[in-house]
């Protein structure tokens, strides 16, 4: 009698193949459920393994460190963009002539943009703070008012 572990690892010994189940017929892309229609308990999880948890929702910390990337990120390709395009242009804007580098005049122009959209949401977050002040007084004085 031979000890199976014994054998070198690049032996392998031959299976047969198990038998089909003749119980249940095969369908395609169907589950297979057992005769009597109930379903089976969810397996358990392996040994050793715990049992898988729910996603937690990021943290602040987490979505600042990711922030923090993308804006990393952004910055190197704009220091790419920036030496990649030295070449002096002529800028005409509201009757002023400058002339400056093509990279720093859409540095420039980008600054603007970015501005202009800050100060349009912070426009927009303002806007929505006071309707949401203002609807809280509202049901405030409405649950006041049923309570006396």
């Amino acid at each position: 009698m031979s000890d199976p572990s014994a054998h070198d690892a690049g032996t392998a010994i031959a299976q047969p193949p198990p038998a089909p189940d003749d119980s249940v017929p095969p369908s395609a892309g169907a589950s297979v459920l057992p005769p009597d229609g109930s379903v089976p308990p969810a397996p358990a999880p392996a040994a050793g393994r715990p049992a898988r948890q729910p996603a937690r929702r990021p943290t602040r910390i987490s979505a600042l460190r990711t922030g923090l990337i993308a804006g990393l990120f952004v910055l190197i390709l704009l220091v790419i963009f920036l030496i990649q395009n030295t070449a002096a242009v002529q800028v005409r804007f509201l009757g002023a002539h400058v002339r400056m580098s093509l990279a720093v005049a859409l540095l420039i122009a980008a600054i603007a943009g970015a501005l202009l959209m800050a100060a349009a949401g912070t426009a927009r977050i303002t806007q929505l703070r006071r309707n949401l002040r203002r609807a809280r007084r509202a049901s405030q004085h409405e649950g006041r008012g049923r309570a006396a």
